[in-house]
């Protein structure tokens, strides 16, 4: 009996190991089946990209210069329409300020008087600067919106009349008088600057 009890034990490890060759085997060929398998997907893919470019304000003033005059007496005026352009793709103010160069040793420019208006000359709208020539300013180049600050969109223009006037007040010192007048527009954007 022990024998055959042996032969019998024998024959199932035999039985069992062939089974787990078989399920082994099985494995090994599924495996490589489902590789297979992945290996014989459709694929795609695709791409986008982004790009940025910057904008620009281009800020031009015409006539330049705005005025040449000579030979004035007392009582004389003049004006002239000043265009301030924005050539940029971007929205504008600006403002203005005026200095004076020598030679003005005899105070010219602080005896002859400007207006500055909206507008066209004779300029249609409200003065936005009377008083000396030598200190015309309206606005304020200090970044962000200022009170006096004007706007120039995009591609447009903005129209100034610079009125001038020498005083028939005006005494003997003055004979022989000069000054230069200069006008300094600065502009800032005004997208995302408050």
């Amino acid at each position: 009996m022990d024998q055959l009890a042996s032969a019998a034990t024998a024959a199932g490890r035999t039985n069992r190991r062939r089974v787990m060759l078989a399920i082994v085997l099985g494995s090994s060929l599924a495996a490589v089946g489902a590789g297979a398998m992945t290996l014989a997907q459709f694929t795609d893919s695709d791409t986008s990209t982004g790009s940025w470019s910057t904008g620009t304000i281009i800020l031009g003033v015409s006539p330049a210069p705005a005025f040449t005059v000579a030979n004035i007496m007392p009582g004389a005026s003049g004006s002239q329409t000043i265009i301030v352009s924005n050539t940029g793709t971007g929205d504008a103010r600006y403002s203005l300020s005026t200095s004076t160069t020598s030679p003005d040793t005899k105070g010219l420019a602080a005896q002859m008087s400007l207006t500055v208006k909206a507008g066209a000359c004779p300029g249609a709208g409200a003065a936005l600067y009377t008083g000396g020539l030598g200190s015309a300013a309206f606005g304020s180049s200090t970044s962000g919106f200022q009170a006096g600050d004007r706007n120039v969109a995009a591609a447009t223009t903005d129209s100034l009349c610079f009125a001038w006037d020498f005083p028939l007040t005006s005494d003997n010192t003055f004979q022989g008088a000069a000054t230069t007048a200069t006008f300094t527009f600065a502009s800032e954007q005004t997208a995302n600057n408050p």
